[in-house]
Formats: structure tokens, C-alpha cells, sequence
């Protein structure tokens, strides 16, 4: 019997996740900032309905979003 799992070398950071939806069309949006990293969900782009949610002190991410709330026009 064969299993795949996902190698550590293939996880993405939380930017690059959050880049990966914004390119397949989903929307963001930040749920809660604190000085210990940002709450974000990852929406679908047909109803906004939550798909995902993540934690991340990525400052990379930080600087990425910047002042911005969602990135929906």
C-alpha cells in the first residue's frame, strides 16, 4: 500500500497561500490583527462564503496587506 503525503518542502508560507487564492480568483478578507500576527479567510469568489481561515505572524504577509481589509474592489 501506497500513501501520499504532502512533503514539508511543498507547504507554502502564508503569503504565498494567500497570493495562490487571490490568482484563482477567491477574495480575502482580515479578521483580526494584533501585534502577534493576522487572522485571515480565504473567501470564495461566487458567494464570499469562508473557505479557509488562518493564523499567520508572517511579516511578509503583514507588509503584503498592508492597511488593506479585504481585497475586494
Amino acid at each position: 500500500m501506497t500513501t501520499h503525503a504532502t512533503p514539508e518542502s511543498v507547504q507554502w508560507s502564508a503569503l504565498e497561500t494567500l497570493r495562490r487564492w487571490e490568482t484563482a480568483g477567491g477574495h480575502w478578507q482580515v479578521l483580526s490583527r494584533s501585534p502577534s500576527g493576522l487572522i485571515v479567510a480565504l473567501l470564495r469568489c461566487d458567494a464570499g462564503e469562508e473557505a479557509h481561515r488562518f493564523t499567520s505572524p508572517d511579516p511578509d504577509l503583514a507588509a503584503y496587506i498592508g492597511d488593506r481589509e479585504t481585497n475586494e474592489p
